[in-house]
């Protein structure tokens, strides 16, 4: 019995580094998080997508829970005690989306002296203990102008549309818009709103100030405000800008019966929701010892051009937004990529 018993753990032991799955190092393990606002489709999805691999990680042992935690709005000290009830609570690491770049460096020091694997994504924060699984942000900004050129290469005035004030990743993008707008002084920035990511808001914001804005060719944005955008210009009976899209859905269809109409050209960008899983992987694996995992891991954005965005648009739930979520692999693979680059 005891040669059975030896033989049938060894048998798991090696099904395990088959598998790819570290079950006896993470398995009790638990990991949260930490979100700080789901008003629009992006943070929807981006919960789904958590929700599933969270799951079935919890369902293969990989980990003993995975549990996703909302702030009831987008205060950074509302989600500073979030964190820090999670650090009483016991989790073994907490997967954040912040709220703001600095705000909850306090409550994440407490965390990772505590022992706990503090890994942001989207909106990162700056303590220099937790881990950053990040996008170019201010390169898709930049990227915005520098396909608007392709689209208007005469230039004209250009309206800016932003996220979700005081965040990273709104900084960030905006700054590289600035960035494209000084590499092609062809375009001006006569007026900038604030969309948060969400179409309804940003149709808003369009409508508020379009009465009073010169002629617009282009508009440039952060995702989730693209079809927002184009209705109020609608409906104001103003001529259709070039519009930069987000990869929602209802982004990709108008873009699609715009293309049919009259052949209308642009470019669609946006970080997938699924990032929080491979945030999800990433700290089970520094769980799991994986040695030399860098602080900041950069992975692509997704995109979709004139020929490829058609394709994509079927596999996007109605109302919803263009994703990925993560493996295990995907997040080892974008470690070891990492580790080259430094």
């Amino acid at each position: 019995m005891k040669r059975l018993a030896e033989a049938l753990l060894l048998g798991a032991c090696v099904y395990a580094v088959f598998a790819g799955v570290a079950r006896a190092d993470t398995s009790a393990s638990k990991i949260a998080l930490s979100n700080n606002y789901a008003g629009n489709s992006w943070r929807q999805q981006m919960l789904k997508d958590y929700e599933a691999v969270a799951k079935k990680a919890v369902a293969d042992h990989v980990v003993a829970a995975a549990d996703a935690f909302t702030t009831p709005d987008k205060e950074a000290p509302t989600q500073a005690s979030q964190i820090q009830n999670l650090i009483l609570q016991g989790y073994n690491a907490i997967v954040i989306d912040a709220a703001s770049p600095d705000a909850l460096n306090g409550a994440v020091k407490q965390a990772c002296d505590a022992g706990i694997v503090v890994v942001s994504f989207d909106g990162i924060v700056t303590e220099p203990c937790a881990y950053r699984v990040v996008i170019d942000y201010k390169e898709m900004g930049r990227q915005n102008v520098i396909h608007m050129a392709k689209f208007q290469p005469k230039g004209g005035n250009l309206l800016e549309i932003r996220g979700l004030a005081g965040t990273s990743i709104d900084g960030e993008i905006h700054d590289g818009i600035v960035e494209g707008v000084k590499e092609h002084p062809e375009f001006k920035i006569v007026s900038s709103v604030t969309g948060n990511w969400d179409e309804t808001t940003a149709q808003k914001a369009v409508a508020t100030v379009l009465p009073s804005l010169p002629p617009i060719v282009g508009v440039v944005d952060q995702g989730g405000d693209g079809y927002g955008a184009a209705q109020a210009f609608a409906a104001a009976g103003r001529p259709e800008p070039t519009i930069i899209m987000g990869n929602r859905q209802d982004e990709l269809e108008w873009w699609k019966e715009q293309k049919e109409k009259n052949g209308y050209t642009t470019w669609s960008a946006s970080v997938a929701p699924g990032l929080s899983t491979l945030a999800f992987w990433v700290a089970q694996q520094v769980l799991d010892g994986k040695k030399d995992v860098p602080h900041d891991l950069t992975v692509p954005y997704l995109e979709f051009n004139q020929n490829d965005f058609e394709a994509a648009l079927p596999s996007i739930p109605k109302g919803g937004v263009a994703s990925k979520q993560y493996t295990q692999a995907d997040a080892t693979a974008a470690i070891e990529a990492n580790q080259k680059k430094k």
